[in-house]
């Protein structure tokens, strides 16, 4: 007996559709054609995606879940923590940046996707907000929101480099997260920022308030 080829998964259905997508046009390529370039069936297609706006953002709804999982593990440093992520989410897609310039494209030229592009970015700074207030309890609302803005929106500016054809390894953004790091007072490697003024002992004035006490907890003998 011939065993029966499985169909192809979710990165394949995803490759096909952008490749249509940047040939004949999002709002000309039909729900069928992406299907049968993919080598699936139409209800297959809908099992796996809601529509052909799904499509687009799908490698954001496995990241997003990816990263919610990834931040719900015990992390020495929340701050780093949330870095952390924002690299994971980079390197995924500069591991397919021809992929990722498509999308891009394709997302820039259709309103709908572009809407949905910025409620995209707001899920990933509001996952960062909410992970850094149960991180720290007492931790200042503005300082949290402040610091998941910034690294959005350094994460972005570095990732649209990428989008637009520049040659932008990982180092780049790494380099940019840790001067958003410096900037809230925590030094990259989990020591104080040096050249800070400092209110108490080794802490920076900037740091927030929440952050200090962590460290003074982490300190104290068990």
């Amino acid at each position: 007996m011939t065993d029966v080829p499985a169909p192809p998964g979710r990165t394949a259905v995803v490759a096909a559709a952008i490749a249509l997508f940047a040939e004949r046009g999002y709002d000309q390529t039909s729900v069928e054609q992406i299907a049968q370039a993919a080598g699936v069936s139409r209800s297959t297609f809908f099992r796996q995606f809601g529509g052909k706006e799904d499509v687009v953002f799908a490698d954001h709804e496995v990241l997003l879940t990816e990263t919610r999982t990834f931040l719900s593990q015990p992390h020495p440093d929340p701050w780093a923590a949330v870095c952390d992520a924002s690299m994971r989410v980079f390197r995924h897609f500069a591991a397919d940046p021809e992929l990722a310039r498509r999308r891009y494209a394709i997302v820039r030229e259709v309103p709908v996707l572009r809407d949905r592009e910025i409620v995209t970015v707001f899920r990933y700074e509001r996952l960062f907000d909410e992970y850094l207030r149960e991180a720290l309890p007492g931790l200042d609302p503005l300082d949290a929101v402040g610091f998941a803005a910034l690294v959005t929106a350094v994460h972005n500016h570095v990732l649209r480099r990428l989008m637009r054809g520049a040659r932008v390894p990982a180092s780049t953004l790494r380099r940019a997260l840790d001067d958003v790091l410096r900037r809230y007072g925590v030094h990259p490697d989990g020591d104080v920022a040096a050249g800070d003024d400092l209110i108490v002992a080794a802490f920076p004035r900037r740091m927030p308030a929440a952050e200090v006490t962590r460290r003074l907890r982490a300190s104290l003998p068990h």
